[in-house]
């Protein structure tokens, strides 16, 4: 994989990362232009005659679609997963796509049950820890968090995506069987 390549990664991951834990948003505009400067970094060595056809990218654009689309149509995933799955898929090849997946859900169950556990704490808590939660959902980054995000709740699944794929990009012998 080239470096302008990894790059690209890095920096698709990151801006993910943030904006997913911040208003649980993946932006159009940025996935589109990750796909587009990907589209020429993986094409480019092929014109060259360096590489051959990259249909491991497009193999895994069209798994990383096929394979979250039915939670989407369920109403269970945002279409900003679907795309950056897709996308990562694209970038990564498609048999990064497994471990980039098993990570996320790794990651989400932990949130999940960490949210569980909060809200059973929160109905127990009084005193002093009802008091600083209180204060803390007054404060103003809490209100910018919560006007950013526009209603949108759920658990940022794209940004542990981003955290799959980093691992995969960084670790493959960790995450790769």
């Amino acid at each position: 994989m080239s470096e302008p390549l990894q790059a690209l990664i890095v920096m698709l991951c990151g801006l993910t990362i943030f904006s997913d834990l911040y208003a649980h948003r993946v932006r159009n505009a940025w996935l589109l232009s990750a796909l587009l400067l990907g589209i020429g970094l993986v094409s480019w060595p092929w014109a060259e005659g360096t590489a051959g056809p990259p249909w491991s990218s497009l193999v895994g654009l069209l798994v990383g679609l096929g394979a979250l689309l039915p939670f989407y149509i369920a109403g269970w995933m945002g279409a900003g997963d679907v795309k950056f799955f897709a996308t990562l898929g694209f970038l990564l090849g498609g048999e990064a796509l497994l471990p980039i997946w098993i990570i996320a859900s790794l990651i989400s169950g932990v949130h999940a049950v960490a949210v569980v556990v909060a809200r059973q704490l929160n109905f127990l808590a009084s005193g002093p820890v009802a008091s600083a939660q209180a204060k803390s959902r007054e404060s103003r980054l809490w209100q910018r968090v919560m006007t950013a995000r526009q209603g949108r709740k759920g658990i940022p699944y794209a940004a542990y995506m981003a955290i799959g794929a980093l691992f995969t990009l960084y670790a493959p012998n960790v995450v790769h069987w």
